[in-house]
Parts: structure tokens; C-alpha cells; sequence
């Protein structure tokens, strides 16, 4: 069978856009087989499982549930609607080839690489600079721990000291980088051993696929995602060391991320850059018009004291000013965009309202990310809270983001859950 080799790295990256038939390779592959391709680019083949029988199985009785019960068997069909959050990552580890594929899999028109660098400047895929302790095997490797900028530290329960550690992305060589392999994300705080830290996926996750994550550059995501037909939604993700870093500012970080799909011939429509720093964005625009109607504000501020998604004079820029900026596409998380009103239904929140009548686009992070919805959802689901007592809901939610808040796309760590529902509801198919 012939295989569709994404090259891991080359030990000297003397040409931008990747690497020659003269340059040293790094230990590994990552390769995709042709059925792979071809089985995932076939929207015939889009494989949901059975998760959305069960989320539609215990919805309350509703004309949602009737309808979308009456979709089972297809037919099923990949859709821009539908963007893999990291992936996969309830079940796959975070921003690894085997995640990316089952969101491919899964029907995701979009999937997303979150992109951080090395200490070699390089960019990779990871959510954060500083998560590889939680989301890669680097604690047991002696000789890459030793690197990281803060060593394991085991529990000490006596002082109530908890188990800790920081390994960054900048702590290390791109070939470094690439012997890591991906595991769920998570840690055990009481742990007293490497061991028993590197043991900490919540429960409602699975360790299952778990036993060898292959890590990728960012160079590499963009690979596999053209061949695997899908659509790319790269995050600058902020640093975590003081910039410029080694003389790279950043405005050249935000730069280099554009150039590598400028430099592998992707067409910038089928690249949505993210950021939650407004000044990325508003330079995307500025600097790359190619790029500007899918430049994404990613919007974290409810961190702000005070936030209300209710009352619009708890949030600056207003959504008029990121309009007249130039931002065609916001995207907060879920909760912000809902609220409940007297008779207990969902529905849009006044920012949803807001942001929908400034003209802008909308997309929604992040369903099934955090736990089983019979305890109120957690963050995510926050501001409805009060009404949310099922697995089920969560079909309700992606209605109510669908339908009344009018929302372009929903991040999920699970995208047959909003494959199945924009399948159903015949949004259009990804091209």
C-alpha cells in the first residue's frame, strides 16, 4: 500500500517551504495511508458512531428530538459547520496527527492547529506553550525533563503543597520536539512520582488511544490537512516568554504563521487565523488583505472585571468598533452567547444580539469539552446553567446556537456531535 509521507522535520530548515531531498531527517515519519485520504476526503464515508444516538436518545420529548432522531441513518456529510477543536481531544490527544484525523473522520470541514514555537524558533502545534508536561510524555523522558522550566515537583500532602511542573515548547529544539509523543491532557496534583502526575485524564475521557500521539509542526498540520480535504484554523497562541524572543517579534510570529500556508499553496479561503490578541488580528487585516475576511477574534473577555454578557457597557471595543476595524468574525465561548428567559428557554444573549446586528460573524467554542451536562456543564454552559439537567441538552444548545443566535461554525472536541446535527439540518456540505 503507498503511503503519503509528512516529513517530521529537517535538522536544518534552509528552505521555508519544506524540506529537500538533501536534508537530514529526524528519526521519524508521519505518515497518512492513501485509504486514509480516501476514506476521510469521500464524504460518503463520514463515520459519526453512535454518541449522537445517545445524546438525541436522552433528549426530553421535543420536535428537535423527533426531527433529529429521524436522521440516523444519514445520509452524513462533512461540513464547515462542524470544526475540530484540537482534533478530537475527548478521546485522541490534543493537536496529534491520530486526533486530526478522526475529526476528519467525523465529518469536520475545519480543524484547528494551535501554534506556539520551539526554542529554535519553529512553530508547532500545541494549545499552549507551556502544557507539555500535561500533554506529552516529555516528564519521562530524563534528559528533555531536565530542560523544562520547572522541574517535577512530586506532592507533599503534610504541607499541602501540590504535585507540579512547566515544560514550554521554548524549552526545546524542534527535533527535540518531535521524539515527544501526545497523551491525554491532564495531570494528578497529589501525585508523588513522574509516573503517577502523567496519570491524570479526567474521568470522562479515555486513555484508550492514548498509547502514541504523534506530535506535529505546524507545517505538517497544513500537510495533512490538504490531504485530508479539510479546511485550517491556526491560533497564534500568546506567549509565554517575554517577546521578542531570540529577535523574533511579535509581529513576526504572527507573520510567519500566515507565511508557511502562503509558502505550502494554501489559498487563503481555506484558512481562518485566530487570535485572542485583538492587535494580531487587526495586523492580519492590515497586512494580509488576502487574509482579512477569515481573521477570527477570539474573544476572552470575561476575564474583564465586571463582564456581562447582558449589558453591552461591560465590554470594549463595542461590537460596532471591531467592525469598523475590519474584524469580520468573532468568537467567544458558548456561554457568552446564551442566556434563559422567564419561561426557562434558551436563547441568544444581548452580545449574540449585538454582535449579529454590527454585521459580524459568529463562531461558538467549545461543545463537549467539559464534562457530562447532568451537573450544569461547567464553564462552558455556565449562564444556563438552571436549565441544563441532561446529556441531551446538549442537542438543545447547538440548536439554539444553529437557529436563534445564527452562528457560522461550533468548535467541539467531539465533531460528529455537530456533524450529525448540521447533517440533519442539511447546512451546506464543506468544499
Amino acid at each position: 500500500m503507498k503511503c503519503i509521507t509528512l516529513l517530521a522535520s529537517c535538522l536544518f530548515l534552509s528552505t521555508l517551504a519544506g524540506c529537500n531531498n538533501n536534508e537530514k531527517i529526524i528519526e521519524k515519519q508521519v505518515t497518512v495511508t492513501n485509504d486514509q485520504v480516501e476514506e476521510v476526503a469521500n464524504k460518503g464515508k463520514i463515520q459519526l458512531g453512535t454518541r449522537p444516538d445517545y445524546l438525541i436518545n436522552d433528549m426530553a420529548p421535543s420536535a428537535l428530538k423527533t426531527k433529529l432522531a429521524s436522521c440516523n441513518e444519514g445520509p452524513f456529510y462533512r461540513t464547515d459547520f462542524s470544526i475540530g477543536h484540537r482534533g478530537a481531544p475527548m478521546q485522541y490527544p490534543e493537536h496529534t496527527k491520530e486526533a486530526y484525523v478522526a475529526a476528519a473522520r467525523m465529518g469536520a470541514g475545519i480543524i484547528e492547529c494551535d501554534v506556539t514555537f520551539t526554542n529554535d524558533k519553529e512553530l508547532v502545534c500545541r494549545h499552549s506553550q507551556c502544557d507539555l508536561h500535561t500533554t506529552t510524555n516529555i516528564l519521562a523522558i530524563p534528559e528533555l525533563a531536565a530542560k523544562c522550566s520547572v522541574p517535577f515537583t512530586p506532592a507533599d500532602p503534610a504541607n499541602g503543597i501540590a504535585a507540579s511542573a512547566k515544560c514550554c515548547t521554548s524549552d526545546i529544539s524542534l527535533a527535540e520536539f518531535l521524539t515527544l509523543e501526545g497523551k491525554m491532557d491532564g495531570a494528578n496534583t497529589s501525585a508523588t512520582t513522574v509516573a503517577d502526575y502523567m496519570d491524570g485524564t479526567p474521568s470522562w475521557r479515555t486513555d484508550l488511544y492514548a498509547t502514541s500521539g504523534t506530535l506535529l509542526t505546524h507545517k505538517q498540520s497544513i500537510t495533512l490537512f490538504k490531504e485530508l480535504g479539510v479546511k485550517m484554523t491556526p491560533e497564534l497562541k500568546s506567549p509565554q516568554v517575554s517577546m521578542p524572543f531570540d529577535g523574533m517579534t511579535q509581529t513576526q510570529y504572527a507573520q510567519k504563521m500566515i507565511d508557511e500556508y502562503t509558502q505550502m499553496d494554501v489559498p487563503a479561503n481555506r484558512v481562518y487565523p485566530q487570535s485572542f490578541n485583538l492587535a494580531d488580528v487587526k495586523y492580519w487585516i492590515n497586512s494580509n488583505p488576502e487574509f482579512a475576511a477569515q481573521s477570527v477574534y477570539l474573544d476572552g473577555r470575561d476575564s474583564d472585571a465586571g463582564f456581562d454578557p447582558n449589558n453591552a457597557d461591560t465590554w470594549q471595543p463595542s461590537m460596532e468598533q471591531l467592525f469598523a476595524d475590519g474584524v469580520k468574525i468573532i468568537a467567544p465561548p458558548i456561554w457568552m452567547l446564551l442566556t434563559i428567559d422567564n419561561d426557562n428557554n434558551i436563547t441568544p444573549s444581548q452580545y449574540a444580539i449585538d454582535a449579529k446586528a454590527a454585521g459580524l460573524n459568529v463562531i461558538a467554542w467549545s461543545l463537549e469539552r467539559s464534562g457530562p451536562l447532568n451537573e450544569g456543564g461547567g464553564y462552558y454552559y455556565q449562564s444556563i446553567a438552571d436549565v441544563i439537567n441532561n446529556n441531551g441538552d446538549m442537542m438543545t444548545v447547538v440548536d439554539v446556537l444553529a437557529q436563534d443566535v445564527g452562528v457560522m461554525g461550533i468548535f467541539s472536541d467531539w465533531p460528529a456531535t455537530v456533524s450529525y446535527y448540521a447533517s440533519c439540518t442539511k447546512m451546506p456540505v464543506s468544499i
